[in-house]
Order: structure tokens, then C-alpha cells, then sequence
């Protein structure tokens, strides 16, 4: 697998100011020179932390053209899995200080190594899932959640209607109001996104995206959840990128 080639100064600080950003996301991203870090991005297409676009694995029985179709959804937001959803930050709040809190959160968090990630089709789409339930990720999770959540614009009525319009429990509505998600806490599942919706899908690239995914993931040595990472979506609709990462030191 090749490595990526990442600086050490992030791209959107090179780009931008990074509080002129829409919107923020605190995410779990392998280490940014691991092998699973490489495998992802050239999966997606794309790496969130130098802005490269990168070929994605031939695949026989997917036309590279429907693949890169496929993965744009996941590559907008860059190869990760989702702590807190992406949020607005609040005008009286500073990333500065939503990096000093994450640095802070993350100093009271363990480093672990995961259970082994497989490939599932849960919720319609490809993803990467853990074996079982792991209660560090749900603990890690749901501490990025509650902990950084005075950072978050609360969401106005648009948004709140945008969120509705995904079929949703008594109980995910009240995440969704409460927290800016419906999909956190007890409703919250770890995934790495692969793909987009499998309905516009062949039964046969199905299966190939199916089989190619198991090949270049599961013989991955084990994935260790190290980091928390904050991403940006620089403009609305802009692809997420990288800004920085946190490690664990609990």
C-alpha cells in the first residue's frame, strides 16, 4: 500500500483562516502515515489532510467512472468515522479554544486497539463496522459529543427539518434536538464510511465492491483508535479537510 505524503502544517491553514470555516466535525481517523490511513483515502479517491486527489483500486466488474460515483459521498467528507456530526461554531467560541478543549477531552481518554473491522452493508451503504460492541469507542464517542458540544451553534428550524427528513425514533428526534444529531449515544454505531447508497447499484458490482473492500481492509493489521481529529468544511458544500490531530493520552 503506498504511504500518502502529508506536511506537517495542515492545508487549510495554508489556505484560509480556519474560523471563517462553515462548519466543524470531530472525527476518528487512523494515524495520518498508517497503512489504514492509505488504504482509506485511496478507497475514497481523495486525502482529506493534503487535498490530493488519488486513483482509486481497479475493479473488476465496477466501471472506474461508477466507482468514483459510488465513493463521492464519503469522499466529500474524507476518510474517517464520525464522533460528533458536523456542527456551526459558535460565534462567542474560537477554534483555538475548541482545540485547547479537544486537547483537553483527549487527555482523559485512553488509546485502544480495536476489535477487528469488517465490511457490512448495514443502513444501505458500504462501510467498515467493529466486530461487536465495543464500549471504549461508545465512551469516546459520547464524551466528544456531551464534552465539546458548547462549541456547536444549535440547530435552527431549516436544519432541524432537513434532519427530519430521514424517517426517525421518539428517541432519535430528541438526540437530534438535544444533542445536533439523531444518530448519538445509545443510537450511536462507529462506521468508516466506503461508499454511498447501494440502491443504484448492479447486484454483480455490488458483490465486487463487496469482495474488493474485504481484500483491502480486512488483511489490515489492527486498527488502533489513537487520535481524535478536527475537520473543516472550509464553505458550505466545500469537500472536509483535515486541520488537526489530538492523541489520546488518558
Amino acid at each position: 500500500m503506498l504511504g500518502l505524503p502529508v506536511t506537517a502544517s495542515p492545508l487549510l491553514s495554508i489556505t484560509m483562516k480556519p474560523e471563517f470555516a462553515y462548519r466543524y466535525a470531530i472525527y476518528f481517523i487512523p494515524a495520518l502515515h498508517s497503512p489504514w490511513w492509505a488504504a482509506g483515502c485511496h478507497w475514497l479517491g481523495r486525502c482529506a489532510a493534503t487535498g490530493q486527489l488519488l486513483k482509486q483500486p481497479h475493479i473488476a466488474g465496477v466501471n472506474a467512472q461508477q466507482f468514483r460515483q459510488y465513493t463521492a459521498d464519503p469522499r466529500r467528507y474524507g476518510w474517517h468515522a464520525t464522533l460528533k456530526a458536523p456542527f456551526e461554531l459558535r460565534p462567542d467560541k474560537s477554534v483555538a479554544l475548541l482545540l485547547r478543549s479537544m486537547q483537553e477531552l483527549a487527555n482523559e481518554l485512553p488509546a485502544f486497539e480495536m476489535p477487528p473491522l469488517q465490511v457490512s452493508t448495514e443502513g444501505g451503504f458500504l462501510a467498515l463496522r467493529p466486530v461487536g460492541r465495543t464500549q471504549a469507542i461508545v465512551d469516546t464517542a459520547a464524551a466528544c459529543v456531551t464534552r465539546l458540544h458548547d462549541f456547536a451553534q444549535p440547530l435552527n428550524e431549516a436544519d432541524l427539518a432537513r434532519r427530519r427528513k430521514a424517517p426517525l425514533t421518539p428517541d432519535q428526534d430528541q438526540m437530534l434536538v438535544q444533542w445536533g444529531y439523531p444518530w448519538v449515544l445509545n443510537e450511536f454505531k462507529f462506521h468508516l464510511s466506503l461508499t454511498g447508497p447501494l440502491a443504484g447499484m448492479t447486484e454483480i458490482e455490488r458483490q465486487a465492491l463487496i469482495h474488493a473492500a474485504r481484500t483491502q481492509f480486512e488483511t489490515l493489521e489492527p486498527c488502533r483508535f489513537a487520535h481524535i481529529a478536527l475537520f473543516v468544511e472550509p464553505q458550505k458544500g466545500a469537500d472536509f479537510q483535515w486541520l488537526e490531530s489530538v492523541e489520546l493520552r488518558g
